[in-house]
């Protein structure tokens, strides 16, 4: 992930002194694009995480293009409804979508998501991209993401990990976790993450993924430790925290992501276009503050590499779901 950024960043701000021309040349009638006002479906209620992302996005965008982009929350099904309403919207540039991990995984995870994540829809950029914190309950005798391991291993079905509902992006890297390393501890799904996290700082379950900054937030407060953070690389959103990887699992790197999509058939040139406009935000000190606010860091791409990586996501998680036999309750 943070190779696309670097690339991105490096080439991203280009211009393209055509660029206008060409979308006014593709867009229908001949007419230059945008021309009225533009919807971003988030497939998530209003006030998440994606949402404020969404929001922070909109409120850049819309004076860069000259035309409001207007966030229409369609929350349901694990993000299917929403998704499946994008995928099935004309192909004109006036109806796009807030795409995440979470639609990768319901590749796998539903039998009829509704649409096909790598098939119907057109990639514009990468937008933000955070970890997921491993943390524990103070009373576990461990200090590293090796010693859970090792506890883990000689108390088989012993510890319990809460997440905010079976299917949840928490839910499918703690499964990968535990595919890795091979240890066996129950899964507690709660009906949303702060019941999670309520039961966890009260010792009811022992070991969670959470949020940057809620983990942070309580390990600086001493009611949980933080073990080890999800991505590829240390976080600036969890300083001090060692990678999973770096902690004895070789290779691990999940992380909670969102990205702006099109349906497919939408003209090229407004693919380039949108995605020249968000990856020049993107690189802005303002809104990269913004969104380390929320806990989450800015993550442009060019199109290709975020159709590439959704292919990999898509691949990444099958394999997970088959190996956990995680499913949906």
């Amino acid at each position: 992930m943070l190779a696309i950024a670097a690339l991105s960043l490096a080439i991203g701000v280009f211009t393209s002194g055509n660029v206008a021309a060409q979308v006014e040349a593709s867009t229908p009638k001949g007419g230059p694009y945008p021309s009225r006002v533009i919807r971003l479906i988030v497939p998530y209620a209003a006030g998440g995480n994606a949402d404020i992302v969404a929001r922070i996005l909109t409120g850049k965008l819309s004076p860069v293009i000259g035309q409001q982009v207007v966030v229409d929350n369609r929350g349901g099904a694990g993000g299917n409804i929403g998704a499946e309403l994008a995928a099935h919207a004309a192909p004109d540039g006036y109806t796009l979508v807030l795409g995440t991990n979470t639609h990768a995984i319901n590749m796998s995870l539903y039998a009829h998501p509704g649409y096909d994540f790598a098939k119907d829809f057109a990639p514009i950029s990468l937008v933000s991209s955070a970890p997921l914190v491993l943390i524990v309950h103070p009373s576990l005798p461990v200090r590293t993401a090796r010693d859970l391991i090792a506890l883990a291993r000689s108390k088989p079905g012993k510890l319990n990990y809460g997440t905010g509902g079976s299917g949840s992006s928490a839910h499918i890297i703690t499964e990968l976790f535990k595919t890795i390393t091979g240890v066996d501890i129950v899964h507690v799904p709660y009906k949303g993450v702060s019941q999670a996290t309520t039961d966890l700082l009260g010792g009811q379950i022992q070991i969670m993924f959470n949020s940057t900054s809620t983990a942070m937030e309580h390990v600086h407060s001493g009611r949980v430790k933080a073990l080890g953070v999800s991505s590829a690389q240390r976080s600036q959103l969890a300083p001090g925290v060692p990678t999973l990887a770096e902690s004895g699992l070789p290779g691990f790197e999940a992380t909670i992501w969102q990205g702006v999509l099109a349906p497919a058939g939408t003209p090229q040139p407004i693919i380039e276009r949108m995605n020249h406009e968000i990856m020049s935000l993107l690189a802005a000190g303002d809104i990269r503050k913004q969104f380390i606010a929320q806990g989450v860091v800015a993550m442009p791409s060019t199109s290709d590499q975020f159709r590439a990586y959704i292919k990999s996501e898509i691949a990444k998680w099958a394999k997970v779901i088959k190996a956990s036999g995680a499913k949906v309750d």
